[in-house]
């Protein structure tokens, strides 16, 4: 078979304007880099054996160098330097390197042609990587399981599943052998889809397979994390007993998604029983496990079984972190406890975790909800004293504490400046500051706000418009108020209980 350059690669750039572009602007790095190594004498062993490649420039000047060699290095050594820039994550300068190996007839192999695979998938250019699948057969070469694993891979990350699917089954029927690794990939794939059943029905494929690619712990991970986060218990712990049954162990990971599942419907009790099996297992929780049960039990009110847990983390010589931390600071807001709130706080910054926007926005909501404005407006100026920018929760946070005691004057400009700043507010922002206007007798300029909004094409839900009809109530203006409620259904929504309570109530009174 004649092998020119033309054929090693694909010329076909319409449609990648940008990926061409940069091809260039590599060419020329290339090209110039090409001439500054020429008078410079050269290590022959090291280019025979190449180093490893830290970083871009290195690898492209050592590149440079193997093309002066006369002979040139094999395809292996040009291979070592094309997988390490990829590596580096420069998924366009491999390609341009390729072309340029292409240029003095360097011929590729398997491993080369899966490396510029792989470039064209993070790329987003499934169709180039196909283009190199083309390569394999004019070449006389084989696919293997990484080529199949990478483009399978590079569907999903284009959320592509059924063209993933379709070539899976292609590539089977040419007699292309999946690992376990490829089987993974797909599942993984249909899990991020949502689609559990399609990821359940490929395990039991891989049930059928050879002994060299049966399901393992790995993948039965993949599944039943993703059941956990659909909240389908049943089928998790179904498959959990399965796996245990097929004589596969349960890992850290297994347990831990078992726990997170639970805890999301407050099923603490049973998280807890999870955490003492895998223990009694001699499997041992790490800092996500803990964050979670954390979390969970700060979430019921039970900081004081959260700080058990988490003296049980440090005993076992896991650090707490900031969501440790924040977790068990928004506890004991959420109990109004808020002394111990800032104990929590001061002990973050004296025990170097990181205290971020998020550690700030729980202390001053909890100050917030205790109408302790003063206490959060302290914590606001400190939070942007340290460097940090509040965000649209920050600013959602102050103005509902401030409407809260009755400053609706210092919510409004506070509403003006976090515009001012580049933060633009959300739905919850607009409804806090309609609920204090209509709650603070400001009724015209409630109305005023709402109209605002309704300009802004903004999606109005439900309790946006149980704020207003309540407001309007207040204001004695029924007629408005039922006008907005008999409304409801044109919008697309439909009142539940409290919008008809507000309602009543408005009419009786």
């Amino acid at each position: 078979m004649r092998r020119t350059a033309s054929s090693c690669y694909c010329n076909n750039t319409r449609g990648m304007p940008r990926l061409q572009s940069t091809l260039v602007s590599f060419n020329h790095y290339s090209f110039a880099l090409f001439h500054s190594q020429a008078s410079k004498p050269r290590n022959t062993q090291i280019v025979r054996d190449p180093p490893k490649v830290t970083s871009l420039q290195d690898g492209l000047s050592l590149f440079n160098t193997m093309l002066q060699m006369r002979p040139l290095p094999s395809i292996v050594c040009f291979n070592k330097i094309l997988g390490q820039i990829a590596q580096l994550k420069h998924h366009s300068a491999p390609i341009s390197l390729f072309h340029q190996m292409c240029l003095l007839r360097v011929v590729p192999d398997v491993y080369t042609l899966n490396i510029m695979i792989n470039c064209f998938c993070h790329l987003n250019h499934m169709g180039f990587s196909l283009s190199v699948l083309g390569k394999f057969f004019k070449f006389g070469y084989e696919p293997d399981a990484t080529t199949l694993n990478t483009l399978i891979k590079g569907f999903f990350l284009e959320s592509k599943v059924s063209e993933a699917a379709a070539l899976f089954g292609k590539m089977l029927l040419q007699g292309c052998k999946p690992n376990e690794f490829t089987f993974g990939t797909l599942i993984k794939g249909y899990c991020m889809m949502g689609n559990n059943t399609a990821a359940i029905q490929l395990l039991r494929k891989m049930e059928q397979q050879s002994r060299d690619c049966k399901p393992n712990v790995v993948v039965y991970n993949i599944i039943i994390d993703s059941l956990c986060k659909d909240t389908l218990l049943p089928d998790a712990f179904k498959l959990f007993s399965e796996m245990i049954s097929r004589g596969i162990a349960p890992d850290v990971i297994t347990y831990t998604s078992l726990i997170h599942g639970v805890c999301k419907l407050g099923q603490w009790k049973e998280g807890t029983r999870l955490l003492n099996e895998m223990v009694s297992k001699d499997i041992f929780p790490n800092l996500v496990t803990y964050n979670i049960l954390v979390d969970t039990l700060c979430k019921e009110g039970m900081v004081v079984g959260a700080q058990s847990v988490l003296e049980m983390m440090i005993q076992r010589g896991i650090k707490p972190d900031t969501v440790t931390y924040s977790s068990l600071m928004d506890g004991y807001c959420l109990r109004g406890e808020m002394e111990k709130a800032k104990e929590v706080f001061d002990l973050m910054i004296s025990k170097g975790s990181g205290v971020n926007v998020h550690s700030y926005n729980i202390l001053m909501n909890g100050y917030c909800k205790q109408k302790q404005i003063d206490d959060a407006t302290r914590v606001f100026q400190e939070m942007s004293d340290s460097g940090l920018l509040p965000n649209t929760i920050t600013y959602t946070a102050l103005m509902d504490g401030l409407c809260k005691v009755g400053r609706i004057q210092d919510a409004q400009k506070l509403f003006s400046k976090m515009q001012a700043c580049g933060q633009l507010p959300n739905i919850q922002t607009y409804a806090v500051l309609l609920d204090g206007l209509c709650k603070n007798q400001q009724l015209a300029m409630a109305l005023e706000l709402f109209r605002e909004m309704e300009c802004m094409k903004l999606d109005l839900d439900l309790v946006i418009y149980d704020i207003l009809i309540e407001g309007l109530c207040i204001a004695g203006k029924i007629a408005s108020a039922r006008d907005h409620f008999y409304g409801l259904s044109s919008k697309g929504l439909e009142p539940d209980a409290r919008t008809y309570t507000i309602m009543i109530k408005g009419l009786c009174d």
